[in-house]
């Protein structure tokens, strides 16, 4: 059987602390482009 990357994740911290610093980076990008292009920091929110 073939381990997933998933359990991969959870077996070594590392991989899960280096993961999550990625999705962090991207959710970071996502606001600061939302921001630039629409000038409210959560869009459609008044």
């Amino acid at each position: 059987m073939k381990k997933s990357p998933q359990l991969d994740a959870i077996a070594n911290p590392f991989l899960a602390e280096r993961i999550n610093g990625w999705a962090a980076m991207l959710g970071f990008f996502a606001a600061t482009g939302a921001y630039l292009t629409t000038g409210q920091i959560i869009p459609g929110v008044v």
